[in-house]
């Protein structure tokens, strides 16, 4: 199904696969429910739909649908910027391990 702006339709979906800074795995075996509803939010307050998602023990799939005006490199900064503060704004003990 095609998305419409002003005057164009689009239809940008894409795969996208990411895994934790600094290599910590354990860390979203953990909190993968805070992760999920993290990441969200987030796509939420910046118009992306996440049209399928999967949260595995050492990375996370996503399936985005993302506005044209915004470009992928843009928005996975974003979730991993942001994803990663709040992240350690809830859990405090995780910044020093």
């Amino acid at each position: 199904m095609a998305n419409s702006l002003a005057h164009a339709k689009w239809v940008c979906k894409y795969h996208i696969v990411f895994t934790p800074k600094y290599g910590r795995k354990i860390i979203y075996n953990q909190l993968r429910l805070d992760i999920r509803t993290i990441l969200k939010d987030l796509c939420k307050w910046k118009g992306v739909e996440i049209i399928e998602g999967n949260c595995m023990p050492d990375h996370v799939h996503l399936l985005l649908s993302v506005p044209p005006k915004m470009s992928v490199s843009y928005i996975m900064g974003y979730l991993k910027g942001k994803s990663s503060l709040m992240i350690f704004e809830r859990h405090a003990n995780l910044k020093y391990k």
